[in-house]
């Protein structure tokens, strides 16, 4: 990688560090809400495909 083009990634990443922001406290609780929400979700889902193949097979 040559000097120049570290450089202009090092530059890159300094204008995206400008421009970042603390989030609000209103942002950061909606953000933890939908990322709860995922986690329950994924959680939910999971638990559906362990029921599904431990209580299924006993009636089949």
């Amino acid at each position: 990688m040559s000097a120049e083009r570290i450089m202009s990634t090092i530059n890159e990443y300094i204008r995206v560090l400008r421009f970042a922001r603390k989030p609000t406290r209103e942002e950061f609780y909606a953000i933890s809400k939908v990322a709860a929400a995922g986690i329950v979700l994924i959680g939910l889902i999971g638990f559906v495909i362990y029921l599904l193949l431990t209580v299924l097979p006993r009636y089949g």
